[in-house]
């Protein structure tokens, strides 16, 4: 199972003018990389490239997200400038809860509400008539950057390129990190 993947085929079967979708998203966005040229740490232009990937106006995003994957972020460890994935997975109540329910005290407690095998909120009226808790599984963890191409000194033609490359390699290490994770929270459904 992946939590992330790079959807291909919908960036090229959408694109506007040119052959990608996320390419052109890129051109749009090259200011948001001019802090990352010439710096020896890949770091930077992988946290922009990821971002704009996810982008919710690029929607569907050019790197997917698994059913239980909230919110996937990737940021710069302040402490020493390695990267950090920052990852809220939906998940079930606790044993803790979940065992003895005395604690519900027939009150109608439920998790999170599933609308055609997506996990949502729950809507205001539903919040009007029962109550809800939701548990998310909160993941910080490192992510390797050993496999991230090597960065110019300054942008050329190749920038959409560097960062499709770059995003495919965020890709394998998230799923690295959390498909074992996540395959467990599906079994426990």
């Amino acid at each position: 199972m992946s939590v992330a993947w790079v959807d291909e085929q919908y960036d090229r079967e959408n694109a506007g003018l040119g052959r990608s979708r996320f390419a052109e998203h890129v051109w749009v966005h090259a200011k948001e990389f001019d802090d990352c040229w010439g710096d020896i740490s890949p770091v930077g232009f992988a946290c922009v490239a990821w971002r704009l990937a996810t982008a919710p106006h690029l929607d569907p995003g050019f790197v997917r997200l698994h059913r239980r994957v909230l919110r996937a972020e990737l940021r710069r460890n302040t402490w020493d400038g390695s990267l950090t994935a920052a990852v809220d997975l939906v998940a079930p109540w606790p044993a803790e809860l979940n065992g003895a329910r005395s604690w519900t005290q027939d009150r109608g407690w439920r998790g999170w509400p599933e609308t055609f095998g997506q996990f949502l909120a729950p809507s205001q009226e539903e919040l009007a008539r029962i109550p809800h808790a939701r548990s998310i599984v909160v993941v910080e963890a490192p992510l390797t950057f050993a496999g991230l191409p090597a960065l110019p000194d300054n942008p050329g033609p190749e920038l959409p390129e560097l960062a499709e490359r770059t995003v495919t390699v965020l890709v394998r290490e998230l799923n690295d990190l959390l498909s074992p994770m996540a395959t467990r929270l599906e079994a426990t459904r």
